[in-house]
């Protein structure tokens, strides 16, 4: 399925973090926290200011960004777990 994002919104997938810590304990899944890192999977073309002038995104398709941990909508496509969340939600890039 393909799927397209609106406006300034972008679709993501989560980056699962390491189940062990520092000091070699293994954290089971159901004390795990969800990730706040992401990979952009897509990018919609951008919001429209005041005057109608299309305003681009300043993420693209890859970018690895943080985000917050109660940011976005949950959906399923294609048997993945991804996140619809707006630009503004998006806290920055990782380089």
């Amino acid at each position: 399925m393909k799927f397209r994002p609106l406006h300034d919104r972008v679709l993501v997938e989560r980056i699962e973090q390491e189940g062990k810590t520092a000091g070699g304990i293994i954290i089971p899944d159901t004390a795990k926290e969800k990730p706040m890192q992401g990979k952009v999977i897509a990018a919609g073309p951008g919001a429209r200011d005041e005057s109608g002038k299309l305003v681009p995104l300043d993420v693209k398709t890859g970018d690895t960004i943080l985000f917050g941990k109660w940011s976005g909508t949950e959906v399923k496509l294609d048997g993945k777990e991804l996140i619809i969340m707006k630009e503004s939600d998006i806290l920055g890039v990782l380089a």
